[in-house]
């Protein structure tokens, strides 16, 4: 039996669990009989172009990330989000002739690094705060851009590619650092099913960007501009207010009578009324775009903790703040950065953030875990401790795409950048039915949490299934979940059976039910999109002979953690700020544990439940689809006779336990420290490899040019002689850094699966 609550009882809940004085927006709930039909497909929605600090144009970018020739990667929908604030290139002309389209043509001697002012002319570009047609630079707001520009192309290349495309923002988050949103309302309309595109040059778009214009010069902290979006000394135009209903608007002391906008002043306490600003800017899309908005905070950990008195950083009360005033908006966070090539894995690097103290603080976690945050990478940690309330808070990965360090953007190496798609891949439930895919599917897609992210094509199908079981007549059996889970993974879809549950849901039993988990996934066969095909060298210090390429997913681990409800603001369990500097990240590499983690940022019920691997006392069982022919693995295991609300998540890599300066005894990543090469003294893995084709760094390669069979010549070197876990390495070793460093240290994360007993914690946040 499987009981439900209505959308009243559980906002009730929430506004208990957290105290009558709050302001609690709950999360809406839709129960349905049946499930829209849906697969799982794969995309990102964090990246850039030349309109903010990327390196090609919106063109090449789509077509990179959405191709399916060599050299692209194929993704299934794909959303724009450059920086807030403003830039001065026009990311709307295209490199070259390859990429040029009727309504679009190609310009000689015009690519995505001219600027507006000599592109569209200084007196087409708006607002004011000097970047008007005075500005010699002629920068343009990101309102005008993505309002005027930018989306009018995105939707003509969806229409003509026929690919789920839409806008985004990587807003500049005032009070802390980035995040990844959109407003898709207005956005890609049905129209443009019948619509037909122009053959000669220029395009009026049918649908437009105008939300997500107002949202950047609203409530981006890089946007100073006072125009409230109308031309230079004139009221023509959009004459944006940014007042949210019930909230003090111009009582309050940050408020611009001119720009009608929250504008904190610099100094002692921004980072407080930065905060808050960041606040009403939920408020603002709940009261109008309530099912047509996401917020996901960026590479949350890489700025530091937060400072009061700056910009910088997330803390753990600062998620709950979030998700508190915007449950069906701020649903997540990408913990699972991009920059996955750079030197310090993420961008992630210690002593990387000057505080208004003047003292230098490092990224939280001092770097990457197995390239994912600490937040999420540390089980019992700050996602732990969210998931532990019953929050709908979800993880998600994405590329962060700017450019490939000292490489072009059409060679495969990288010491900076993978592309949309390439490396990272959030596989997303999108429920389209018989319909195409749409913003506003993908979006619903994010918000159900029925979402897994995947580095290196460690795999691309995951069926996570959980199902109650009671003693007696018709109880269910593991075989029977297995098979609902497997029916889902070689279909590429999920369950819709009564009693059971998956990914970003919960599933409501009595106490004493035994609750069936099941678990299918497909490591792909043959080749990755890495561009390197010699040995892995992480796993050649173990004596595991396996090319980099060609991963192999070595274990799955179960992690659970116990639901105590939520935290109340203000309590001491609900504010902390994660250890900083030494410590927690030490200076010989290792770290601290969650004994000096404070209470509101760690779940210290959050444990490793089962591991599953080809050959361990609880094994997976391979097999063959009969849909393709393609191999598979499964696994199922009962949590017997629960009493307390719990959930249950997985994550998995091809990294052993114990593998030297990668994984501890029990197969947690350990700090990328030892594979970042910004400090390269730190470096412990020799790339030993001399291959036969290994270009120099000044030759350009390409898919046409083969895969390098060898250590490529942009690794960095050990500086001075050294012992390993390899031995001894002599001064000038190529060592892995880089890209492959993250080629060879891959990871999936999935989203849980919530328990909810009948007479223990409500799991609020989850339907």
């Amino acid at each position: 039996m499987q009981f439900r609550f209505s959308p009243n009882q559980i906002a009730l809940a929430v506004v208990a669990a957290l105290g009558a004085s709050t302001s609690v927006v709950a999360p809406t709930v839709a129960i349905a009989a049946t499930k829209v039909p849906g697969t799982y497909v794969a995309g990102d929605f964090h990246n850039h172009t030349t309109c903010s600090d990327g390196a090609i144009s919106m063109q090449k970018l789509v077509k990179k990330s959405t191709g399916k020739d060599a050299g692209t990667w194929g993704l299934d929908w794909f959303v724009q989000a450059g920086h807030g604030g403003n830039g001065n290139r026009n990311c709307t002309l295209a490199e070259d002739a390859s990429l040029d389209t009727p309504a679009y043509p190609y310009v000689s001697n015009m690519g995505p690094t001219t600027t507006w002012a000599n592109s569209i002319g200084q007196a087409a570009i708006k607002g004011d705060g000097g970047f008007g047609a005075a500005s010699p630079t002629g920068n343009m707001w990101r309102w005008q851009s993505i309002q005027e520009f930018q989306y009018p192309l995105v939707e003509y290349l969806s229409t003509l590619s026929n690919v789920p495309l839409f806008m985004g923002l990587e807003s500049v988050v005032a009070g802390h650092e980035h995040t990844s949103m959109s407003i898709i309302t207005g956005q890609m309309p049905a129209s443009l099913d019948t619509a037909t595109l122009p053959t000669t040059a220029g395009y009026t778009a049918q649908g437009n960007a105008n939300a997500l214009a107002q949202w950047s010069y609203c409530f981006d902290r890089g946007d100073t501009d006072t125009s409230r979006g109308n031309y230079t000394g004139t009221t023509n135009g959009n004459n944006w207010n940014c007042s949210v209903t019930g909230s003090l608007n111009a009582a309050d002391v940050s408020w611009n009578a001119t720009a009608q906008k929250l504008m904190p002043a610099s100094g002692a306490g921004v980072g407080t009324k930065g905060h808050n600003k960041t606040l009403e800017a939920l408020k603002w899309m709940v009261e109008n775009h309530p099912n047509g908005s996401y917020y996901v905070p960026a590479h949350l950990e890489r700025a530091g903790p937060f400072d009061p008195n700056g910009n910088q950083g997330f803390n753990v009360e600062h998620l709950r703040n979030f998700n508190n005033t915007a449950p069906n908006i701020a649903f997540g966070f990408e913990t699972q950065p991009g920059h996955g090539a750079s030197s310090n894995r993420g961008e992630y690097q210690i002593l990387r953030n000057t505080f208004s103290d003047g003292k230098k603080y490092d990224s939280v976690g001092g770097t990457t875990y197995g390239g994912t945050g600490v937040y999420g990478a540390v089980i019992g940690g700050v996602w732990d401790a969210l998931l532990g309330e019953g929050r709908n808070f979800w993880f998600f990965a994405s590329s962060d795409w700017h450019n490939r360090g000292i490489f072009g953007p059409d060679d495969r190496r990288s010491t900076q950048d993978f592309q949309p798609g390439e490396y990272q891949r959030n596989y997303t439930m999108v429920r389209k039915g018989a319909d195409k895919i749409r913003p506003q599917t993908v979006v619903n897609g994010l918000r159900s949490g029925n979402n897994f992210a995947s580095s290196g094509q460690l795999i691309d199908r995951l069926a996570l299934v959980a199902c109650s079981s009671y003693a007696g007549l018709g109880a269910r059996t593991n075989a029977a979940v297995e098979s609902l889970a497997v029916n889902a993974a070689v279909n590429n879809t999920d369950i819709n059976a009564t009693g059971c549950a998956t990914m970003g849901e919960k599933l409501v039993v009595r106490p004493g039910a035994d609750i069936i988990v099941s678990v299918v996934v497909r490591d792909p066969a043959g080749a990755n999109n890495s561009p390197y095909s010699f040995p892995n060298p992480s796993l050649a210090q173990i004596g595991v002979n396996q090319p980099i390429n060609m991963p192999v997913l070595d274990h799955i681990d179960v992690i659970r953690g116990m639901v105590s409800g939520y935290r109340t603001p203000g309590a001491a369990d609900y504010s902390g700020e994660w250890p900083r500097n030494t410590n927690w990240l030490h200076s010989d590499g290792s770290t601290a544990d969650l004994s000096v983690v404070p209470a509101a940022a760690k779940n210290t019920t959050a444990a490793l439940l089962k591991t599953f691997s080809a050959a361990s006392s609880t094994p997976w069982t391979p097999f063959t689809s009969g849909v393709d022919g393609t191999k598979f693995l499964k696994m199922s295991f009962r949590i017997p006779a629960v009493a307390a609300s719990q959930y249950v998540r997985l994550r998995g890599t091809n990294m052993p336990a114990a593998v030297p300066y990668e994984t501890d005894a029990n197969g947690n990543p350990l700090s990328d420290f030892f594979t970042n090469a910004q400090a390269s003294a730190n470096l412990r893995i020799p790339c030993t490899t001399v291959g036969t084709n290994v270009p120099t760094n000044g030759v350009s390669w390409t898919a046409a040019s083969g895969l390098i069979d060898g250590c490529p010549a942009h690794l960095a070197t050990a500086p001075a002689a050294i012992t390993t876990a390899s031995g001894p390495v002599a001064a000038g070793q190529k060592m892995v850094s880089y890209d492959v460093a993250a080629w060879a240290d891959l990871w999936f994360y999935s989203n849980p699966i919530y328990v909810e007993v009948a007479g223990s914690t409500l799991v609020a946040g989850v339907k």
